[in-house]
């Protein structure tokens, strides 16, 4: 495979679609013995506070929806051990969830990751192979075979095919980002309107909201609610603090 780049992309790229092109990808890592998919991407690694952002985009195939309830909406993303420990790194790694395993998660696992394990040992979704990629811009992603059971010798196989599976994965990622629509490319936490996203870049700039009004040509009271929303969607105190986060977020771009 590490000869035949230019074939991968051209697989991909024959898919008009997001959803195709993960088709695709999930057809590719069959190959390896995986059988499921997940495919997640965050524009933004981290929340002010430090956190672990819940993804914009998570894509899962032959894995059930019910997984994005729990870890978008319940935020288990936020205290999933596989994403930390790609967070942290660049090099694809293998994870098994079996007790007895030795694995880069399960060194360093605990009782805060109860939820997570327990949802994945109920649904036998017990090992896998996870690659990070991490974006120039910051923005981050991860590809994951998914193997069903904890079969043994299975390890030593992903690890054979680690190198193959690494280099699928970034080029079928660069191939998806090429479609993502806007919804995918933004925050999945935070979300301003156009009109709050044009006030705060006038306000990072320095306007004042009489500036900003006569350069939107609206009032000054509706440039301030726009201000005033935009800051309290993003959890500010004040103007200089909700520029500040819409800059973390990338809202200003």
């Amino acid at each position: 495979m590490l000869n035949d780049i230019d074939h991968i992309k051209r697989q991909f790229t024959a898919r008009a679609t997001l959803e195709g092109r993960i088709d695709e990808a999930f057809e590719a890592v069959k190959a390896f013995g995986f059988d499921a998919l997940i495919y997640d991407y965050t524009p933004v690694p981290f929340d002010h506070d430090g956190a672990l952002m819940i993804p914009s985009l998570l894509k899962l195939r032959n894995i059930s929806d019910e997984m994005r309830e729990y870890w978008c909406e319940r935020e288990y993303f936020r205290i999933d051990p596989v994403q930390q420990q790609a967070i942290a790194t660049t090099t694809p790694f293998f994870w098994n969830y079996s007790a007895e395993a030795d694995t880069v998660i399960n060194r360093f696992m605990n009782d805060d990751h109860a939820p997570v394990v327990h949802y994945l040992r109920e649904r036998d979704m017990l090992c896998g192979t996870t690659v990070p990629i991490h974006l120039p811009r910051g923005d981050y992603a991860t590809v994951t075979g998914v193997r069903f059971g904890a079969g043994r010798g299975f390890e030593r196989d992903a690890t054979r095919h680690i190198a193959d599976f690494g280099l699928l994965a970034h080029v079928f990622h660069e191939a998806a980002f090429s479609v993502f629509d806007e919804e995918a490319r933004s925050c999945a936490t935070v979300h301003l309107t156009a009109r709050e996203r044009e006030c705060m870049r006038y306000s990072a700039d320095g306007l004042s909201a009489k500036e900003i009004a006569r350069r939107i040509q609206r009032s000054v009271p509706t440039v301030v609610m726009h201000l005033n929303a935009a800051a309290k969607k993003l959890g500010a105190k004040n103007r200089v603090q909700a520029v500040v986060r819409a800059a973390h977020y990338r809202l200003l771009d």
